[in-house]
C-alpha cells in the first residue's frame, strides 16, 4: 500500500474497543516517532486530510496531531500488516512527535548488546544515525546546536556551507592530503545531509537513484 488515497479500510481489523495500533515513522530518517491508536473515524480523517488523527484512550476523544502545537505530521504512506490489525504510517513531521518536545517518543533505552563477541559493523550505519540525528535537530531545535543554527538560518546558509565544503574537498585533494581530505569530505557529507533534510528528500531516494544508475 503506497498511497493513503488507495487505502482499503474494509480490510482492517479493529479490536473490541474499535481501535487499531498505529506505528508512526519518519519517512525520511525511518525513525519510529510514536505509537498511537486510531478508530475508524480518526482513520477516515487521516485519509481525507493527509495528516495524522488519532483516538486518545485517556481523554476518550479524537485528536489531530499538532492541532495546538503546530507539530503536524503529513502522511506520505500508510500500510497494514498481514493480519490487518496494525498500521504503519510514514510521515513528514513538522516538529517533535513527543509531548516532551523530543523528536521521537522512543528515547529510553531498555536493552543493549553486552556480549563481548565482536559484532559485524554496517559500514553505512553511521549515515542512518546521522540522518536520524539531523532529523531530531530539525524537530527539536536545541539551543546551541550547530545543526539548529543551520536550519534556523535557512536554505541559503545551508547551500553556502555545501559550496564551501565542496571547495575545501577540492583543495584537500589537490594538496594530496589524506587527513585533510577525510576531514573535509566528512564536513561535505554532513552539510549535504542537512540540505537533503531541509529539502525533504530522504537519503534512501538518493541511494535508489544510485542503484538505478548501476
Amino acid at each position: 500500500m503506497t498511497g493513503a488515497e488507495a487505502f482499503a479500510v474494509e480490510k482492517l481489523r479493529f479490536d473490541e474497543k474499535g481501535l487499531i495500533p498505529v506505528i508512526v515513522q519518519d519517512a525520511g530518517s525511518k525513525t519510529v516517532l510514536t505509537l498511537a491508536y486510531m478508530n475508524e473515524e480518526s482513520l477516515q480523517k487521516s485519509l481525507a486530510t493527509k495528516e495524522t488523527w488519532f483516538w486518545s484512550r485517556s481523554r476518550q476523544q479524537l485528536w489531530h496531531k499538532g492541532e495546538s502545537s503546530g507539530h503536524t505530521q503529513r502522511i506520505v504512506s500508510m500500510r497494514y500488516d498481514c493480519d490487518g490489525d496494525a498500521l504503519v504510517v510514514m510521515v513528514e513531521p513538522n516538529g517533535p512527535a513527543c509531548h516532551t518536545g523530543a523528536y521521537s517518543c522512543f528515547t529510553q533505552e531498555a536493552l543493549t548488546d553486552t556480549d563481548d563477541e565482536p559484532v559485524q559493523v554496517d559500514r553505512f550505519a553511521i549515515l542512518s544515525e546521522l540522518e536520524e540525528l539531523i532529523a531530531a535537530r530539525e524537530a527539536e531545535r536545541p539551543e546551541g546546536s550547530y545543526t539548529t543554527y543551520l536550519f534556523e538560518k535557512g536554505v541559503d546558509k545551508i547551500l553556502k556551507k555545501v559550496g564551501e565544503e565542496a571547495a575545501e574537498v577540492i583543495i584537500a585533494a589537490k594538496n594530496r592530503s589524506r587527513e585533510e581530505l577525510r576531514y573535509e569530505a566528512s564536513d561535505l557529507i554532513f552539510h549535504l545531509m542537512v540540505l537533503l533534510r531541509e529539502q525533504k528528500l530522504p537519503l534512501d531516494e538518493v541511494l535508489t537513484e544510485l542503484q538505478r544508475r548501476r
